[in-house]
């Protein structure tokens, strides 16, 4: 019996020993395909996760991801409709939906990713060179819509206007046809009708960056610049236009104000020379003669030191001055 108990050990012991030495399993992980190669010859493929058998050192068990991938493509120096140059990024989302035709026609993903890449940019490069400069850069016409209701303040305390307030007229630019949107669409149709022979679906294509080149990028400054000062004397040329406005408006009211404070002014001066004629009326109405002596006590103080000549003093006008009895 302990005979029997060590045969059947051993015979274990032998078997774990084989199948650990010859390996006839193979494992599909989730989110895994696999192709199964003979001497070169396909003869299977899998999606099914779980432990599989294989005949071990003949058949290569290969593994693909089923998972959606991505490639990020090289910057390209393109020029559009217009002959204008440009440098474009793109990325793209891809998977592998025929494991057997992808091993047969690129084997590996690094191969696959340069497959990609050739027939990638070349559909890029197709489509923006036969779409004009605004198609590119641009997805919709909003900024026609808009009608550039953004507000922009003359001051602190002015109130809040439009800039076609300002200029008197809307700024529209031209309209696009596509715009960026679908013209990533147009490169992925492209692109996806000779992907599959690879045994891949291209998902999309996205336009990532879009970059002015160099001698385009300077034009484009130049342009904005220009529109800016256009815009910035505009806004000086409003401004002066309403500080004259104001200025006329205050001087208006300047002189309003000066007209009716100098009536005022001339009201109450007559109404003061009236009461004081009244008031010495009354008082001088008392003594007439004594009046007439002030008035020429006063006249003397105002006019002798003037005097250049030389008078008799037999004149009426001296009458107080050298008559013996002082009248």
């Amino acid at each position: 019996m302990k005979k029997n108990s060590i045969t059947l050990l051993v015979i274990a012991a032998a078997v774990v020993a084989a199948v650990l030495i010859f390996n006839p399993f193979y494992i599909i992980e989730e989110g895994n395909q696999v192709v199964v190669t003979r001497f070169g010859e396909i003869i299977d493929s899998s999606a099914k996760a779980g432990l599989h058998l294989k005949m071990p050192f003949v058949d290569v068990v290969t593994t693909y991801p089923t998972k959606v991938m991505s490639l990020e493509g090289d910057s390209q120096r393109i020029p559009t409709r217009e002959n204008q140059f440009i440098i474009v990024d793109t990325t793209s989302r891809w998977k592998i939906t025929d494991p057997v035709k992808f091993y047969e026609s690129v084997t590996s993903i690094e191969s696959a990713y340069s497959r990609l890449s050739d027939v990638i940019d070349s559909a890029v490069r197709t489509v923006i060179t036969s779409s004009s400069l605004n198609d590119v850069v641009r997805n919709s016409n909003l900024i026609n819509e808009l009608q550039h209701s953004e507000n922009f303040a003359l001051g602190a305390d002015a109130q809040e206007v439009q800039l076609s307030q300002i200029t008197g007229e809307k700024v529209i630019y031209e309209n696009i046809t596509k715009g960026r949107s679908e013209l990533s669409k147009n490169m992925a149709d492209i692109a996806s009708q000779k992907v599959p022979e690879f045994g891949i679906e291209l998902l999309d294509i996205v336009l990532r960056q879009i970059k002015y080149s160099d001698e385009l990028t300077e034009s484009v400054y130049n342009r904005m610049i220009k529109e800016r000062n256009q815009i910035a004397q505009t806004f000086r040329s409003t401004g002066e236009g309403k500080k004259a406005e104001w200025m006329g408006k205050l001087e208006n009211e300047r002189r309003t104000i000066l007209s009716e404070a100098y009536n005022k002014a001339e009201v109450i001066k007559g109404e003061a020379d009236a009461l004081a004629s009244r008031i010495y009326a009354e008082s001088y109405s008392k003594d007439p003669e004594f009046y007439g002596f002030w008035k020429s006590i006063e006249s003397y103080k105002k006019t002798l030191p003037n005097f250049d000549k030389v008078l008799s003093t037999d004149m009426e006008f001296f009458r107080y001055l050298y008559s013996a009895n002082g009248r």
